[in-house]
């Protein structure tokens, strides 16, 4: 059963530019999924109408029982988090600790949850030991897990994830992979925009392709990667072993070492 669903859903800005052409999405309590595709494909702006940060010019947004439209912002917050691509664009105090528990505090939770929820999210993001300090004197890429760490505190059902891996080196980007992992365990819904393919195809197995503002593929990633047709549309590139093995035509549907390793060795 859907918990999420978009249904026929448009947008168009004030100055006529119509950002998302009749997409339809739907995704079930739980489950973890990966929107790709080229800048300007619709994905931000579609990811926007989940949380009601924008309302759709057409069409139904529908969260739990809830149309978006009968909803501000603030009470949508309540199932939807959204940790925005820029951390810059979401950190507004001066120590990580108050950032973490804003979202919390504002909910009205009790103060012993607010502290739970708080140190919990801190840990699964790894900024336990930056709790006093001022976020801008963090990196970068710390900031940005300072801004997931101050969504997954409000414990929405979904949490949505906009370019996380941006910045970000390998330790940083396993512990987006085991965050992703745990949140998933607990029931949660993932909603991850990226570029980055190699990620997707080793911490997704949905995979739902923009392009023209419209939705023009959604399906298992093994289907999505080996559909030259569709890559090419989004302008999309197949993950490093599958562009290998497509090259040397060996096999097809490949989409790791192991499986390429297997697939020569029964041309040896």
């Amino acid at each position: 059963m859907s918990f999420l669903t978009l249904t026929n859903v448009s947008f168009a800005y004030p100055n006529g530019y119509k950002a998302v052409d009749g997409v339809n999405m739907s995704f079930r309590k739980g489950e973890s999924v990966a929107i790709v595709g080229q800048n300007g494909a619709g994905k931000t702006t579609t990811v926007k109408m989940m949380n009601g940060l924008l309302k759709p010019s057409e069409g139904d947004v529908v969260i739990d029982g809830w149309n978006t439209r009968d909803y501000t912002t603030a009470q949508i917050s309540r199932k939807v988090g959204y940790v925005f691509q820029n951390p810059d664009d979401q950190i507004f105090h001066n120590d990580v600790y108050s950032e973490i528990e804003f979202g919390p505090r504002k909910l009205g939770l009790p103060e012993e949850q607010v502290k739970a929820n708080v140190m919990k999210a801190a840990e699964l993001a790894g900024v336990v030991p930056f709790l006093k300090d001022n976020p801008y004197n963090l990196p970068y890429s710390m900031r940005k897990f300072v801004t997931i760490a101050s969504v997954i505190a409000m414990d929405s059902s979904v949490i949505i994830l906009d370019e996380p891996t941006a910045g970000q080196d390998i330790p940083a980007m396993a512990r987006l992979a085991h965050l992703i992992e745990a949140l998933n365990q607990e029931g949660k819904t993932i909603i991850t925009i990226t570029h980055d393919m190699e990620f997707v195809v080793n911490n997704f197995h949905r995979v739902i392709v923009m392009a023209n503002r419209q939705v023009i593929a959604d399906d298992d990633k093994r289907a999505i990667f080996w559909n030259l047709d569709v890559l090419e549309q989004a302008m999309l590139k197949q993950p490093h072993i599958s562009r290998l093995s497509h090259s040397l035509d060996i096999g097809r549907n490949i989409l790791s070492i192991p499986e390429l390793a297997d697939e020569l060795a029964k041309h040896k």
